[in-house]
């Protein structure tokens, strides 16, 4: 009779109180899954046009070219067309050698916060330009864990996930990381995508 008892009440407050019975995560938890997410990350490598909802992507990253390395002379040959009046050279002597670039795995500022959100459902566009003109625009002081800071024109240069504490992580040379929010650049606003 106790048992009939104790599962009358049982499946009474269930009736009665419908968000207990349900798995669905609250606001605070989204942001948490979204910040933990980022933030098992850090240590991957940077790579430029990196990640996406799966995780880190095939990008590219600059490397530097060898010490001392130059770019070939133009007009040493007193008969090639470069040469001036008097077989003089009108090229540079010399000049360092182009940047180069190669490719890796990893993840670039936006494409971290691409994947970050991806946990929580939540689709992001590719860019950070983009990603500063979705959600609800907030003060710098009004900051919360979740909101996304950007720097540069309209966010055009980079974004990072703002995690509280003074502290936000990004991807940045040279892998994945967290550091204390700079506001040199930053843009007037903060994004708050889940509100």
């Amino acid at each position: 009779m106790k048992r009939i008892f104790a599962v009358a009440i049982s499946l009474a407050l269930l009736v009665m109180a419908p968000g207990l019975a349900t798995a669905e995560p609250t606001h605070q938890q989204a942001i948490n899954f979204v910040i933990q997410r980022a933030l098992s990350q850090r240590g991957v490598p940077f790579a430029y046009g990196g990640g996406n909802v799966a995780g880190p992507s095939l990008g590219t990253v600059a490397v530097e070219p060898p010490v001392g390395a130059t770019a070939p002379t133009l007009g040493d040959d007193p008969l090639s067309p470069n040469a001036g009046a008097a077989g003089l050279s009108l090229a540079p002597v010399a000049s360092p050698v182009a940047e180069q670039r190669v490719s890796r795995m990893g993840f670039d500022a936006s494409g971290l916060v691409v994947y970050a959100f991806a946990g929580a459902g939540i689709k992001m566009p590719r860019s950070s330009g983009e990603q500063y003109k979705v959600g609800q625009k907030v003060l710098p002081s009004q900051a919360l864990p979740g909101d996304l800071i950007f720097y540069g024109p309209e966010g055009s240069q980079s974004v990072a996930l703002f995690i509280g504490n003074g502290q936000m992580i990004e991807a940045t040379d040279p892998a994945v990381t967290v550091s204390p929010v700079r506001t040199n650049g930053m843009t007037p606003y903060l994004v708050r995508i889940i509100a």
